[in-house]
């Protein structure tokens, strides 16, 4: 049995999922010439590697919407659903201030009690209670809750999809200029070894795991060169139109420019590893200086400052009077409540910031 050839990384995610296969059998020819002819469009999704269809993705990001509004519209029936919505079961509770009158009501006037309408759903009404009213779900509050639920967030969900891909352009611009500095580093090691830039471009897109997204980027270039007979300086300019960073097109800009003035593309190379190294050198050095602050604050705000707080709580406890009134439950709340969670807030800011700097 012949053995399935390794396709590599450039032909991943090409297959359309079930879900854009489904919005584009629907909305697909709606869209397809105009989104043909946005080359904006077609450029953000190259910057972005989204490798589907202009018209693929905007009747994606339409389907996603719809369904988003209809979510929407089922959460405002089950909120406003007559006799068992949320707001039906909200105001069919009794109002606190009306429990006790009403208690002491049927103690009072037994014989005026209407048993046929029994115990109301907070348990207190007995038939007939002069005093009883019900909770009520204020006007404005039931508009604030269509206008939220009902156009806001099915309006946020078009702006969420609809604005996908440059999301995804700007997260991949992102980690191109974590991986560039190493990778140009690569290249000049290559220049100085008297390799070809057909070298160094397929050499970097078989290395994917080590230097990220500008693998992806050489790996183009090497197909515009091999596959489809492209020469350099064509296939370098194609990759300055899809670089998602302002690093990489000046990376490859400046590649074009040095090829078609006859310079030294070794020189060049060793230039820019300088300078993007140095650039790195002085991204993590405000990365160090900030988590130097962060630790700081730590200490004052989640060590040193519980200490004094546990100790002046204790004291306001014992001492409490009339003007600072402060009870056991209110202490532990803070203690085992706000303490621990001052200690996760600051896990959760380290452990984003060093996301961002993951490699």
């Amino acid at each position: 049995m012949a053995k399935k050839k390794d396709t590599g990384p450039l032909f991943e995610g090409m297959v359309l999922t079930e879900w854009q296969k489904l919005s584009n059998s629907i909305f697909g020819g709606m869209y397809r010439k105009k989104a043909r002819e946005d080359k904006e469009l077609m450029k953000t999704l190259a910057q972005a590697d989204i490798r589907v269809m202009p018209e693929v993705y905007k009747a994606t990001s339409l389907m996603s919407t719809i369904f988003a509004a209809l979510g929407c519209l089922g959460i405002l029936t089950l909120i406003f659903l007559p006799g068992a919505g949320a707001i039906a079961m909200y105001e069919n509770q009794q109002t606190e201030e009306t429990v006790d009158p009403c208690i002491i009501w049927a103690f009072e006037n037994k014989d005026a009690i209407d048993y046929d309408k029994g115990w109301s759903s907070g348990g207190y009404e007995y038939g007939g209670c002069p005093f009883y009213e019900t909770k009520t779900l204020g006007f404005t509050a039931k508009t604030l809750l269509v206008i939220v639920i009902g156009i806001l967030m099915p309006f946020g969900a078009f702006r969420y999809f609809s604005n996908s891909a440059e999301r995804e352009k700007a997260a991949r611009g992102e980690r191109l200029e974590k991986f560039l500095p190493y990778a140009a580093s690569y290249t000049a090691a290559m220049a100085a070894a008297n390799a070809t830039p057909m070298k160094i471009f397929k050499s970097l897109a078989a290395n994917e795991k080590i230097y990220g997204e500008i693998a992806y980027d050489s790996a183009m270039i090497y197909r515009d060169i091999s596959l489809l007979g492209m020469d350099l300086i064509t296939a370098i300019k194609h990759a300055v139109d899809r670089a998602a960073s302002p690093w990489a097109t000046e990376f490859f800009q400046g590649m074009v420019g040095t090829l078609s003035s006859g310079g030294n593309l070794k020189l060049y190379f060793l230039n820019r590893a300088e300078h993007y190294m140095r650039e790195n050198r002085i991204r993590l050095t405000e990365f160090l200086e900030t988590l130097g602050l962060m630790a700081e604050s730590y200490v004052v705000v989640a060590v040193a400052m519980p200490l004094f707080l546990i100790v002046m709580l204790v004291i306001m406890f014992w001492v409490s009077g009339a003007g600072s009134q402060i009870s056991e439950g209110m202490v532990y709340g803070i203690v085992m409540g706000v303490l621990p969670m001052i200690h996760i807030a600051y896990s959760g800011l380290v452990w984003l910031m060093s996301e961002e700097q993951k490699m």
